[in-house]
């Protein structure tokens, strides 16, 4: 079994890494901030640019969104700075940014992410 250690990072010290999703049909930004090698749990954070969403895909484990900045938009709903929101293990989901403007979340799994699209997204 593997020992976690303490970890600290200054979100601030580190650059935004830009990954084309093409799906989506532009960049998503983020900056890895923890995973256990152990559980596959990871700690991110994300910035979606305004107007991308992420198209009707599902994850095989469940992961949740802080909202630090911005609007979150769901399938659920808008969700603004100080919100929560948590998708269940193998949900069908859409998330991303309100048209108005960018929004960042910490991101947060609580076993291996993976993304799946449907319907041809």
């Amino acid at each position: 079994m593997t020992k976690s250690t303490f970890t600290a990072v200054s979100t601030n010290d580190m650059s935004w890494e830009e990954r084309f999703n093409d799906k989506a049909g532009g960049v998503i930004l983020r900056k890895e901030l923890f995973s256990d090698p152990e559980t596959g749990m990871l700690v991110r954070l994300v910035r979606y640019p305004a107007g991308l969403i992420n198209p009707r895909h599902t994850h095989p484990c469940g992961h949740g969104m802080y909202v630090l900045e911005g609007q979150l938009v769901t399938h659920h709903g808008t969700y603004g700075p100080g919100s929560f929101v948590w998708f269940p293990e193998g949900e069908i989901m859409e998330h991303g940014a309100s048209a108005a403007g960018d929004v960042t979340v910490l991101f947060v799994t609580n076993k291996s992410f993976r993304i799946d699209y449907v319907d041809g997204a």
